[in-house]
């Protein structure tokens, strides 16, 4: 068993962040072999924080969607549910990076009209 909307997120999340870990990448797509359709395919590429909260979510309902259809009897179920659990924490995650970096850019906004007013510029 693999938790694919997590790796899939790793990935997406190492294109965003510019990350060079060659053996986690290495991982995260052997983990990946033959599921990169569909949603999976399309976060473990995102190059956004956008993308990857679009596609993050478009996983989840998918994995939502396979929960609501096994049986409570099925031996994969609980794992399953531990995955929608995990993956909804990612998705929270994701989203306080996305605030806080709207945060970050909205702040250097601020600074840049500060720097102005205390210094400003003659046409």
């Amino acid at each position: 068993m693999s938790c694919y909307e997590l790796e899939a997120l790793r990935l997406g999340l190492m294109n965003v962040l510019g990350t060079d870990d060659d053996h986690a990448r290495e991982h995260a797509e052997q983990e990946l072999e033959g599921r990169r359709d569909g949603p999976i395919g399309a976060l473990a590429d995102a190059e956004t924080l956008s993308a990857v909260e679009r596609h993050l979510d478009a996983a989840l309902v998918d994995l939502e969607e396979t929960v609501a259809a096994t049986d409570a009897d099925d031996p994969e179920y609980d794992y399953l549910r531990g995955r929608l659990v995990a993956v909804r924490d990612a998705e929270r995650a994701v989203h306080r990076l996305t605030a806080q970096g709207e945060s970050v850019r909205d702040g250097l906004g601020e600074a840049h009209d500060v720097l102005h007013e205390a210094f400003p510029v003659e046409d």
